[in-house]
């Protein structure tokens, strides 16, 4: 069992070296694809169904800033105080469960999410959720906050085979992201909790939420 156990550490702490490896690289280097594309991709070849990926990657300027401001308000409103993990929001998930005693719900910072993208597949498993929260500080410490933003808003899903935000608004509003406005840009940030699912047209409620957010956070 003990050696079961070194032999597992080992290829933990290699695989964890070779990915940090990785990370480093995306200091310059855009990634060419990522694990969920490939999920996305097998998923589609194995029920025989078309598969086109939509991703045109754009720097962080040419994305609009409400739009920036809308996935920050939506998804990790401490991203830019946090350094990986947003152990207040995790305090605040237990403390919920335990209250409630149902399944915690998600905690995920923008960073976390993005090695999931990278690394990973949209599958939860408890194997993961480890690498999520040993890579993330990580990544925090190789990569800027701004590159790590334009990282995820250029390979998350929104939409099948549609990553990243230049795809996601020609997709939907025939516009670069740079030309989003603050009320489309609301509603593809409220699309991400399921974007394979959701509609930006759909989301009066949830965007009118994320806009209040914005509003005060300072945006």
């Amino acid at each position: 069992m003990a050696r079961v156990v070194g032999w597992a550490a080992v290829v933990a702490a290699v695989l964890t070296g070779a990915l940090l490896l990785a990370v480093a690289a995306l200091r310059w280097v855009n990634p060419p694809f990522t694990a969920v594309q490939v999920q996305r991709r097998l998923e589609a070849w194995s029920k025989q169904e078309k598969y086109v990926k939509q991703q045109r990657f754009v720097p962080l300027a040419r994305i609009s800033k409400d739009l920036r401001h809308a996935v920050v308000a939506a998804e990790d409103s401490r991203f830019y105080q946090h350094h990986g993990i947003d152990w207040k929001e995790v305090e605040a998930v237990v403390e919920d469960a335990m209250e409630d005693g149902a399944a915690p719900r998600g905690a995920s910072t923008i960073t976390q999410q993005l090695v999931k993208n990278l690394f990973f597949t949209t599958h939860r498993n408890p194997v993961r959720k480890a690498f999520e929260f040993v890579l993330a500080p990580l990544v925090e410490w190789i990569l800027p906050k701004d590159r790590i933003l334009e990282l995820y808003l250029n390979i998350v899903e929104w939409g099948p085979g549609v990553f990243g935000a230049e795809a996601a608004a020609r997709r939907h509003y025939g516009i670069s992201a740079a030309q989003l406005s603050r009320e489309q840009a609301a509603r593809l940030a409220a699309c991400l909790p399921n974007p394979r699912k959701r509609k930006p047209q759909r989301m009066d409620r949830y965007s009118a939420v994320i806009l209040d957010r914005m509003a005060r956070m300072g945006w």
